[in-house]
């Protein structure tokens, strides 16, 4: 098995190495990356949103509250599990990035991406932007080589349960539990 998530992650690895050094794709995912530090995009999206009736301000709170849930329980329950190192970048980055000291699985980028995403997109014809935002998150963080590719699939799974979970247990103001 551990041959196996390791043959994917080198193809994955290959295929981004293909297109690692192009200027614009090196700025929109080191970006992305950086913007998926402590959900702060996530957090400023949910503002934004939040600025626009008190029922919206509501759900902002709603989804900083959901997001500290992730984030403790991915970093600091859920990595205390594993111990998997983070892939080796022996070369020049194209911008300075934080490198995280704890296990690389899963990609807690990637978990909270797409719980927001889970849970913004309730009910919100927006839905496939936040989607497709947290796809590019989940995404920086094999390209910029910080986590391995199946760290981010596992992370994006993670993700869509825990805010699957929070829709359920903490529903958004009119919306039913079913």
């Amino acid at each position: 098995m551990k041959e196996r998530i390791r043959a994917f992650d080198d193809r994955a690895d290959a295929l981004f190495d293909g297109v690692r050094g192009n200027a614009v794709i090196d700025r929109v995912m080191y970006g992305a990356s950086e913007l998926g530090d402590f959900s702060l995009m996530w957090h400023m999206v949910g503002m934004a949103r939040g600025l626009t009736s008190d029922e919206r301000a509501d759900e902002a709170i709603r989804l900083s509250a959901i997001l500290a849930c992730e984030s403790l329980l991915v970093n600091g329950v859920i990595k205390s599990f594993f111990r998997r190192r983070r892939p080796v970048w022996d070369q020049p980055r194209a911008f300075r990035i934080r490198r995280p000291r704890s296990s690389s699985f899963p990609s807690g980028h990637a978990s909270a991406a797409f719980a927001a995403a889970t849970v913004m997109s309730e009910g919100d014809p927006l839905w496939p932007l936040y989607y497709a935002a947290a796809s590019v998150v989940a995404a920086s963080r094999a390209y910029v080589k910080i986590h391995h590719a199946s760290d981010v699939i596992a992370g994006v799974a993670t993700g869509v349960v825990i805010g699957r979970i929070a829709r359920k247990a903490w529903p958004r103001a009119g919306m039913s539990r079913l």
